[in-house]
């Protein structure tokens, strides 16, 4: 059942919330959230940044090796380590300044550009790279 302060629109984080510890242990989980995204993502670079040298053996036993296919996933798996790394630091900043927030019972505010919306757009244009990646790659071979 949804409160009458929700249903009313008050902000999440009013002074009747701050005392409630479910609203810290909300906090915790989404900064959890987002430490489980950036070590994902940090993963997943390195995983993608190392492919280059599996393509660099295949490409070894059968031609010569192209240094370009390790190069850009070398690249590639860079900035996604980075932005793995930045979701780490960026997470454990605004959890600071949320829970600092809930301690001075004052509101908590949200914006339409968040953080997500930042992450999102970043892998976004992460993916692109990559799409253009393969399909020159494909046109080359």
């Amino acid at each position: 059942m949804v409160s009458k302060d929700i249903a009313k629109g008050a902000n999440v984080g009013t002074v009747d919330d701050a005392a409630d510890p479910r609203v810290y242990f909300a906090a915790e989980r989404t900064l959890l959230a987002w430490v489980r995204t950036g070590l994902a993502l940090m993963g997943f670079g390195f995983v993608v940044a190392r492919f280059g040298l599996f393509l660099r053996e295949i490409a070894g036993s059968h031609a010569e090796p192209s240094p370009r296919e390790s190069e850009v996933s070398l690249w590639i798996g860079a900035a996604l380590v980075i932005v793995g790394m930045a979701v780490n630091l960026f997470a454990a900043a605004t959890h600071w300044h949320t829970v600092r927030r809930l301690d001075r019972n004052q509101p908590l505010h949200f914006r339409p550009l968040s953080f997500g919306v930042m992450v999102a757009l970043a892998l976004s244009l992460i993916g692109l790279v990559m799409v253009v990646y393969l399909l020159l790659g494909l046109h080359t071979t």
